[in-house]
């Protein structure tokens, strides 16, 4: 088990604003490790095109293939190559992933980030990326995949919980004082 690193998790459903989080983070010296960019590289790999239903489907290969905490294990490395002795992981998905990464680390905890379904909806259809939704029912499709992957057990079990509906900076400075809180959990 390695206790260098203080590791910190982040779960939400797609647009919650994890990206504000990991930013946040970042300008507090965080190191990033993405867990979809695995699974975009992944779809990449295979030639397809960045789309919403490839990269959905991709994710739920690996796991077929490689069992629910497969991307997970495949950050451990990226985590441990970090020259920072803080990192964030954007895109938790299960409690499996969280278990993966609580037996490997032992100063890791979860936050989960929140947001309603409508503005989760307009974040995703202005940002534009091109695995985001074009419309309602896709959105919502991807909703669906990700529960039925284990988002919402992950982000039930969720330690802390930062709702974004307010003003970025005020949810800027929850996010500050979530991970100030988690510091100095770990720091005793």
């Amino acid at each position: 088990m390695n206790a260098d690193k203080i590791v910190v998790g982040l779960t939400g459903m797609p647009g919650a604003g994890k990206s504000l989080v990991v930013d946040t983070a970042r300008a507090l010296g965080y190191a990033v490790v993405v867990m979809g960019d695995v699974v975009r590289e992944e779809t990449r790999l295979l030639g397809l095109p960045l789309t919403p239903e490839n990269v959905g489907k991709v994710m739920l290969e690996l796991r077929e293939r490689g069992g629910p905490s497969v991307i997970a294990d495949k950050c451990i490395p990226k985590i441990e190559q970090q020259r920072s002795s803080k990192v964030i992981i954007d895109g938790i998905r299960s409690l499996s992933e969280v278990n993966t990464f609580k037996a490997h680390f032992a100063k890791f905890s979860l936050i989960a980030v929140h947001a309603s379904p409508e503005t989760r909806f307009t974040r995703l259809f202005n940002r534009r990326r091109s695995d985001d939704p074009n419309g309602w029912a896709a959105f919502h499709e991807r909703d669906m995949r990700e529960l039925g992957v284990g988002l919402g057990s992950a982000i039930a079990m969720a330690e802390h919980i930062i709702v974004n509906e307010a003003k970025k900076e005020e949810t800027i400075a929850k996010i500050t004082e979530t991970l100030r809180m988690i510091e100095e959990k770990w720091k005793k």
